[in-house]
């Protein structure tokens, strides 16, 4: 957890207003977090803005930047670019919430908040679930859709039309 402390924005000292903070962000800090990623080779920055109020400080967090992910189709790295921005609102209260994703409670006697756990966010939310590189050409995905298998709904259309026991079920429960 004190590796996380680099990541902490204090705010005692700091006049009301806005104030911008940059954290680089590589494969370290994702280490931090004992979670295995979807990605590799991290190149990503995260500008923080803060606008410190009397009572409450609102966080704007920007990531971007690459990472490296292997494609779903061909299996081969490829670089993917990382954007994404999430904005929140951080209050004063007696013990820490983050219940609410767009409000975070701290105790009132903090004198500064960690970012590390929105910056990991951020990003997570940036990785795309399928993983296609810009390298896969239209024919291959054509190939690809040609040998997929069907649509649940439309095999269980097929069974419903070849199987004539169906027809039989049917009536019956017409009947009734």
């Amino acid at each position: 957890m004190d590796k996380l402390r680099n990541y902490d924005v204090s705010f005692p000292g700091l006049k009301n207003g806005k104030h911008q903070f940059k954290f680089e962000i590589d494969k370290s800090f994702f280490q931090l977090f004992d979670t295995e990623q979807e990605f590799t080779n991290p190149k990503i920055t995260a500008d923080v803005l803060l606008d410190k109020h009397t009572t409450f400080l609102e966080f704007e967090i920007k990531t971007e930047g690459t990472v490296d992910l292997v494609c779903d189709i061909t299996n081969e790295d490829f670089q993917h670019p990382v954007e994404n921005q999430i904005n929140v609102l951080v209050k004063f209260g007696e013990e820490y919430d983050d219940s609410d994703e767009d409000v975070i409670t701290i105790p009132i006697g903090d004198h500064a908040f960690n970012t590390a756990q929105l910056i990991y966010e951020n990003v997570a939310l940036s990785i795309p679930m399928k993983k296609v590189s810009p390298n896969v050409s239209d024919e291959d995905l054509e190939i690809l859709e040609k040998f997929s298998s069907k649509d649940i709904e439309e095999v269980e259309e097929e069974e419903e039309k070849s199987d004539p026991r169906w027809e039989a079920l049917k009536k019956l429960r017409d009947k009734n």
